[in-house]
């Protein structure tokens, strides 16, 4: 069992910068593959990038660029930089973990909002 608590959202300005955080707890949960997706009002939920847990990270197309993704694995902690960010950034970011790639992502947090405006 894997518990995933994300943090670090927020109100900023179009162009300012946010790093969010999911701290997770449980049984070998360094191990897990951590993934951030986003959901804007009205619309599906989109995956941004992905980490394994020897660091291995893999984007979304469309955010690369502006989104980094990183993990501090003594503090059970993965991270989502998030630069440039545009009013159509606005969405709750969540966080997931699953156990390799072959799974499905089986963890998720409640998510946070991030507001971004013109």
């Amino acid at each position: 069992q894997v518990q995933l608590v994300e943090s670090g959202g927020g109100l900023v300005q179009a162009g300012g910068s946010l790093r969010l955080a999911c701290a997770a707890s449980g049984s070998s949960s360094s191990n897990y593959f951590v993934g951030w997706f986003r959901q804007a009002p009205g619309k599906e939920r989109d995956f941004i990038a992905r980490i394994s847990g020897s660091g291995g990270t893999t984007y979304a197309d469309s955010m690369t660029g502006r989104f980094t993704i990183s993990r501090d694995n003594a503090k059970n902690t993965v991270y989502l930089q998030m630069n440039s960010l545009k009013p159509e950034d606005t969405a709750v970011y969540y966080c997931a973990a699953k156990i390799s790639d072959r799974h499905e992502y089986e963890y998720w947090g409640q998510g946070t909002q991030v507001t971004v405006s013109s």
